[in-house]
């Protein structure tokens, strides 16, 4: 370990962090993911932590080197973070890396060795930080429960999540989406543990070892984004296996008896902290284990103790039945096509379930996407009202050059013509009949912008002519000559026109006021929202409105997507009027439901649904809606 001479930092108590500040913190780790792969080549930790205010604090650590993050391997450890950025984040304070970000971390064990653990070759730690360390583990030992998920083998149980910590005997690839890990801890499971068949596997490892040590280790079947860093592991290393699964199998022995065995899991995906550690040998939960493998007895060769596989069982081939398969049902370690945003607390539940259930609930599922409506996307984008939650089509151009056309017939009235807000022009069209337009250039502090900083009202335009001048200034608002003031049209035509999209106004729930209300604006920034507010208008919102059916292999669900541009992670404004946009949502979809091929070939979806009650005449209904879901960042 290298010290740099003591150096004073300040450190923030959690219950006074403010957003907007880069700050030291210390705390206990109350949750964690090991660092994954996250967008590129970055990997990303997910840290929780508390101190002795009892204020948590989310923290999403980013950088390119794996080496470079926080090295957690458990609830209770200690850490510190320099140079950390707090922000707001869905009314919550949470932190982020920030340039020059760096961190420690302790064991939080009482009475163990206060040893800094970081990737870095220079740091500073005082008398002071060891003291901070020492009074955290002191809090932490009353305060912080210690994690209960982490079991030995000797107590594992069918269907169950765990932490497993243990020593790596023997690796072997198996498929492009699925590793082999062969471990042990000094401790037999209580059923006969299951075995991947290996005989056309190159298994790395001491052959010998690992034949005398046959009756404890354990096969592990770590898959999709799992396999990267299983590869990477060295024969000998002590590792902590996150959220590692456990599943009874029944097979059929040549007696024709059946045997129950225990099949281990690594899942793909980063929920509920699921990953890889490898732990150093200073460990004090290495020390246990050593001592633990030095006294194992694995000379007793129980001939019932592992139940090898059966090929066709482990890796077999979709089913060709319509529905998801009972296989497909359990193998449940393929990435899903989707990401949940939040409630990571709420636990997997069986469609067949749900539909047991009365509303309203929450739910978190797993399911492949059977089939969903309608099959043109475009016309799944509805606009919807926040405030009495209508949903209405979007205007088709052609009515709403009819809406334009009746408004061009009227004469404007050259009275309401160059205020104090607008500089006003009348413009003569060629060929139709001497009709004009009125084209009104809103000031800024009395002066003119450039055009692409200019917004305009148009009174008189048709759909072509509005489309033209979009494309030349910052946005269009049309109008008409009121009795006193420019008014804006009947909300049935756009309140404000913005490059090639249409912004709409609720008919039912706004108020309108007159253009020159629009004076209190010149100084900020003019966008629809803002436009919307000073004008009396509740803006419709573009949202796509979709029916999704879900099948799980125990039920099929019909449930109601409504989302505006967190789903697709594309804005349903932009997808009428952008070919790419359409091209990126028909591909998500042809992903989710590929054509001609059959359902256990689609991929997994985690979704939050809720439902809720909805009563149609006498008759009441349970509906589903999705929520808090998102794309996967690699599904195109």
């Amino acid at each position: 370990m290298s010290l740099t001479p003591a150096t004073h930092y300040m450190y923030t108590p959690l219950n006074q962090l403010k957003g907007g500040t880069v700050v030291n913190v210390y705390g206990v780790v109350k949750f964690f993911k090991p660092p994954y792969l996250s967008k590129g080549t970055d990997y990303c930790s997910v840290v929780t932590i508390v101190d002795q205010t009892n204020v948590k604090l989310t923290c999403l650590l980013f950088s390119g080197n794996y080496e470079a993050l926080p090295k957690i391997y458990k609830v209770g450890d200690i850490v510190r973070f320099h140079r950390l950025k707090i922000q707001q984040y869905k009314n919550a304070i949470q932190g982020i890396t920030s340039s020059g970000f760096a961190s420690l971390t302790f064991e939080g064990t009482l009475g163990a060795p206060v040893i800094p653990r970081t990737s870095s070759k220079y740091f500073s730690f005082t008398t002071n930080d060891h003291k901070m360390v020492e009074a955290l583990r002191v809090w932490a030992s009353s305060h912080i429960s210690p994690p209960s998920a982490l079991l030995k083998l000797c107590d594992v149980q069918p269907m169950q999540y765990f932490d497993l910590t243990c020593q790596l005997l023997g690796k072997a690839e198996v498929d492009g989406a699925s590793f082999l890990l062969k471990v042990w801890d000094g401790h037999r499971t209580p059923f006969p543990s299951w075995r991947v068949l290996i005989q056309d596997l190159a298994l790395e490892g001491d052959l010998n070892q690992l034949h005398q040590l046959q009756n404890l280790t354990i096969d592990i079947l770590v898959y999709d984004n799992h396999v990267q860093v299983a590869r990477s592991l060295k024969i000998g290393s002590f590792l902590r296996i996150y959220s590692l699964h456990t599943k009874l199998q029944s097979l059929n022995t040549e007696s024709q008896a059946t045997v129950l065995c225990l099949e281990f899991h690594l899942h793909g995906g980063t929920s509920y902290g699921r990953g890889i550690t490898v732990l150093p040998q200073n460990n004090s939960d290495v020390d246990e284990l050593k001592k633990a493998l030095e006294s194992a007895d694995w000379t007793s060769q129980p001939s019932d103790h592992f139940c090898p596989s059966e090929h066709e069982d482990s890796f077999s081939t979709p089913s060709s039945s319509g529905s998801v398969s009972p296989y497909e049902l359990e193998r449940c370690q393929q990435l899903s096509a989707t990401i949940l945003t939040d409630h990571q607390y709420l636990e997997k539940t069986p469609l067949s379930t749900i539909l047991k259930q009365t509303a309203p609930k929450q739910y978190r599922i797993r399911a492949k996407l059977r089939s969903y409506k309608p099959k043109h996307l475009w016309q799944s984008v509805k606009l919807h009202c926040p405030k009495c939650h209508s949903l209405q089509e979007v205007p088709h151009e052609r009515n709403l050059d009819m809406i334009l056309q009746e408004s061009a017939t009227k004469t404007a009235d050259t009275k309401l013509h160059n205020t104090s807000l607008y500089d006003s022009k009348l413009w003569p069209t060629k060929g139709q009949g001497g009709r004009h337009v009125a084209v009104h250039f809103v000031k800024q502090r009395g002066i003119l912008p450039l055009a692409r900083d200019c917004v305009i009202l148009i009174e008189g335009g048709t759909v072509c002519e509005i489309y033209k001048l979009a494309a030349k200034f910052h946005s269009v608002i049309p109008v008409r000559s009121g009795p006193e003031d420019l008014e804006l049209l009947d909300l049935s035509a756009p309140f404000f026109i913005q490059g090639k999209v249409l912004h709409y106004g609720c008919k039912q729930c706004s108020t309108l006021r007159p253009i020159q209300s629009l004076s209190s604006l010149v100084d900020a920034a003019w966008t629809p929202s803002t436009v919307a507010e000073v004008l009396g208008v509740v803006p419709l919102q573009y949202v796509f409105v979709m029916t999704f059916t879900f099948d799980d292999g125990t039920g099929v669900l019909e449930t109601y997507l409504m989302d505006s541009d967190k789903f697709f992670q594309v804005p349903a404004s932009e997808v009428l009027v952008d070919n790419d946009f359409q091209r990126r949502v028909d591909l998500i979809m042809e992903t989710f439901c590929p054509p001609g091929r059959k359902i256990d070939a689609y991929p997994w979806l985690e979704c939050f649904l809720k439902s809720y009650n909805v009563t149609n005449g006498a008759e009441q209904q349970v509906c589903y809606q999705i929520f808090d879901t998102t794309i996967g960042e690699d599904v195109i």
